[in-house]
């Protein structure tokens, strides 16, 4: 199959249309997506992207009113979906019969969100079904945030890449859910929890702490959102967060690159995130950045822990998801 990238909505909605797969662009990364209401269309994105069956995917719908037809909504949520759609943030919701069970992995909840990028908005408004679209690359691997990021692992998978340019948050949205008079935060994202309470009025509480333990990639256990698996956003190359003075001196003798915030540091190749100390600025290249050092013949990758506050929780969950399978 030949892939090919371009602008061209009505190309991209004429392949969804007949149950292929199209790259879309999305404000947080490029999504792989797929009728979400076609058995067939969702199994292809699983075996595109060699995805577990077991995790689910995220529906993108084009307007709020559309929440109705896949999901049981409570008063809370929509207020926040009021809020902050179209934006970064993922609701998990009851879902109803017209979501097919394979695309939210068996679970009774689906996940929902309205994408903030204009020409997947101008896509799904084509479209009477909505998009079933996790992130566009082989399961477990770095994040694609432009369509040359697609095109090197999904080249001869599927037909189209609709290149909207360069993702502006670069990270995946935050997933959260009402439940118990409470905010349950499934995934760190740029919508950060002061925010999520601030509009929903309610205590935020971490799903770690309420559910079970984060998934194995190996388990058969089925997470309960996306994002949740131990092992993900990995780059090929050892990726190890910390002290950097420290793991500079357990890596003597190796080509070594550095992602920081913002420091600099002797002796190593340096990738800084944020000049302006912006950690907007470093969560929005921090998955590019990883791409590009994986593709630079170093040894080892060390990163610098963000500061733990607003989308540094993010960049944090994500670096250590990235670690952990050259780790154990």
């Amino acid at each position: 199959m030949k892939t090919q990238i371009g602008e061209d909505v009505h190309i991209a909605a004429a392949f969804l249309k007949a149950g292929e797969l199209v790259a879309i662009p999305t404000e947080t990364v490029y999504g792989l997506a797929g009728n979400a209401l076609s058995e067939e269309s969702v199994a292809k994105i699983y075996a595109a992207k060699n995805r577990p069956s077991f995790n689910p995917l995220i529906l993108h719908i084009a307007q709020i009113a559309q929440l109705h037809n896949y999901a049981f909504v409570d008063e809370i949520s929509m207020k926040l979906a009021k809020h902050f759609m179209p934006g970064p943030l993922t609701l998990l919701l009851p879902k109803k019969t017209t979501v097919p069970d394979i695309t939210t992995a068996g679970s009774k909840k689906v996940a929902i969100r309205i994408p903030n990028q204009r020409l997947t908005l101008d896509l799904l408004a084509q479209l009477d079904f909505p998009l079933a679209a996790p992130s566009a690359n082989p399961s477990g691997y770095i994040s694609p945030t432009n369509a040359h990021h697609v095109m090197e692992g999904l080249h001869g998978k599927i037909p189209y890449i609709l290149d909207g340019g360069n993702t502006t948050v670069g990270l995946e949205s935050t997933i959260c859910e009402v439940a118990n008079n409470s905010i349950i935060l499934h995934r760190a994202g740029s919508v950060t929890a002061a925010e999520l309470s601030a509009v929903s009025g309610l205590e935020v509480i971490d799903a770690a702490a309420y559910h079970a333990p984060e998934i194995s990639d190996h388990s058969t256990d089925s997470p309960a959102t996306p994002g949740q698996l131990k092992s993900h956003y990995a780059p090929h190359t050892p990726l190890f967060m910390g002290n950097i003075e420290e793991l500079i001196q357990s890596h003597i003798g190796k080509k070594i690159a550095v992602i920081s915030f913002y420091n600099r540091y002797e002796g190593v190749e340096n990738f800084i995130l944020a000049p302006d100390h912006q950690l907007s600025t470093a969560a929005s290249k921090l998955f590019a950045t990883l791409r590009l050092i994986d593709q630079s013949n170093y040894d080892v990758i060390l990163s610098e822990q963000f500061p733990n506050e607003g989308i540094g929780i993010a960049i944090n969950d994500r670096i250590s998801r990235a670690q952990f399978i050259l780790k154990h």
